[in-house]
């Protein structure tokens, strides 16, 4: 009898775990890929916009006439506004609707590069940059948690997270080599009104291609948690971005970043305590999110690195032009792209991130020492582009599984919150990453000539050194993902939302 009775409830199990299975199946609908296209173009206005504005610079610098030390704002103020109000942003995506905020992060993005675009003065350019932060805060999380809720199937959800994290992580060199055409073919305003064209399109396919379900929990906004949280943010960010300008024995420096950590260390204590947090912690101690956390931030800290260094030597050794230089991005992009779509989408289901992540930024620190072999004669085909194609394969099978690995095995009601977290890291990581080699490189660069003696070759020579300090460093951050990725994430394929639903786009 007893036997009788476990078979039958084995059989209900299986055919209640074969109907659930099937659920999901039957209410597929084709129009989820054209949700993903939607928010991968999302992604891309905004991750290329962190750099495509570097391009413009000196040009927009020449045309509204402001100073060396006002130039740095252009930069800064998208980075205090985006890094500070990420939380924030994935919070109300979470509390009023993913698809709604979704929307007005995009209206609001394309009015602040429109208002960019048309700016007179270097105040009207810095407001349109901090808005423009302001709502990408709101956008990128926003997308990234659709994206999550709406692929709910493991060998889908790892090819449409493969496509999202290769845009993130070659939507850096994309806005290179779209700032550099823009740059020299028309005018750096277009450089800020081209998301006027992402926009448009993104928020037109949204209307009709993306929807969202239901909120289910709109519990009251964590005030003090808010505030904590965007003002350590942005503490952090600025004091950051100040040492990669004046240093780091700057008092301001050192004062910010101090400052930042203790705010974020109140904002932590306030999380604990608080009925509805802004962040909860259970979102961050999961060992698979914290791990694809820690990797995003340092991974990023090294290619932003590298994007502006190898910029920087494309074009004072090589003498390359800007739109030469952002072509020269082409390869890396397009191995990033490629390996994250194929090895990425069919692997992750499989074998989970933890391999995939180890391999791919032991990949790209190889890709890192093959940089460090270049010298004043070195040609692009056979000193560059090797580097390039070795540390675009290793990106392609960091970001895909990483992002992937943020948003798994979270509650619907705190997807906005995990999606905002991996923004979060990256733009941490690309602000710490950016401030440290950019002080080893000054140091490598002085160091070099305090030892050599004054002749034709010294200066170029020196800024060499930098640039090699500069990849060596950004070897040992990779090296440093890939021995974080072994030891934090699980080993095996990742978990499935565990309340996740049939899929939300129509």
């Amino acid at each position: 009898m007893r036997r009788n009775h476990l078979h039958l409830t084995s059989r209900r199990t299986t055919m209640t775990t074969t109907n659930q299975a099937q659920i999901p199946a039957r209410q597929r609908h084709p129009g989820r890929w054209w949700a993903l296209g939607v928010l991968a173009l999302a992604q891309l206005m905004v991750v290329l916009d962190s750099t495509i504005v570097n391009i413009a610079l000196p040009t927009a610098q020449h045309d509204l006439g402001f100073t060396d030390s006002d130039r740095q704002w252009v930069v800064t103020g998208y980075a205090l506004a985006f890094g500070g109000l990420l939380l924030l942003g994935g919070r109300l995506s979470d509390s009023f609707g993913r698809k709604k905020i979704f929307l007005i992060g995009l209206a609001g993005f394309a009015l602040a590069s429109a208002l960019g675009g048309a700016a007179n003065g270097i105040e009207m350019l810095i407001i349109a940059r901090i808005l423009q932060g302001a709502f990408g805060a709101a956008l990128a999380p926003a997308a990234l948690s659709l994206l999550s809720i709406t692929f709910t199937d493991a060998a889908e959800r790892g090819k449409a997270f493969a496509v999202f994290g290769a845009i993130a992580g070659a939507g850096g060199a994309v806005g290179l080599l779209l700032g550099g055409l823009l740059t020299e073919y028309a005018s750096w305003r277009w450089c800020l009104y081209v998301n006027l064209a992402f926009a448009v399109l993104a928020a037109l396919a949204a209307v009709f291609k993306l929807s969202d379900e239901p909120v289910q929990n709109r519990n009251r906004m964590d005030w003090p948690g808010v505030v904590t949280a965007v003002a350590g943010l942005a503490a952090l960010v600025y004091g950051l971005g100040n040492a990669e300008t004046d240093g780091w024995s700057n008092p301001l420096t050192w004062g910010f970043i101090v400052a930042g950590v203790v705010i974020l260390t109140s904002f932590v204590a306030i999380e604990r305590r608080v009925a509805h947090p802004l962040m909860p912690l259970r979102v961050v101690l999961d060992r698979n999110r914290g791990g694809s956390y820690v990797s995003v931030a340092i991974a990023g800290g090294a290619i932003f690195g590298v994007f502006l260094f190898l910029t920087y030597y494309l074009t004072g050794i090589l003498s390359f032009t800007p739109i030469q230089s952002g072509l020269a991005f082409l390869p890396m992009m397009a191995t990033t792209v490629i390996t994250a779509a194929t090895m990425g989408s069919i692997f992750t289901p499989r074998l989970g991130p933890r391999p995939l992540i180890t391999a791919g930024a032991l990949l790209a620190a190889a890709g890192m020492l093959l940089l460090t072999r270049l010298d004043l004669d070195s040609s692009y085909l056979t000193g560059v582009l090797p580097g390039q194609l070795v540390t675009g394969f290793g990106m392609g099978l960091i970001f895909a599984p990483a992002q992937n690995a943020a948003t798994s095995g979270v509650r619907h009601h705190d997807a906005g919150v995990a999606s905002a977290m991996i923004n979060t890291a990256q733009q941490i990581g690309g602000s710490i990453g950016t401030a440290l080699l950019s002080s080893f490189a000054a140091s490598a660069a002085t160091g070099y000539l305090a030892g050599h003696g004054a002749g034709p070759r010294t200066a170029p020579l020196a800024a060499l050194d930098s640039y090699h300090a500069v990849f060596w460093w950004s070897a040992g951050l990779f090296v440093l993902c890939a021995v974080i990725a072994a030891v934090t994430f699980r080993s095996g394929p990742l978990e499935i939302d565990p309340d996740a639903a049939p899929v939300v786009a129509h």
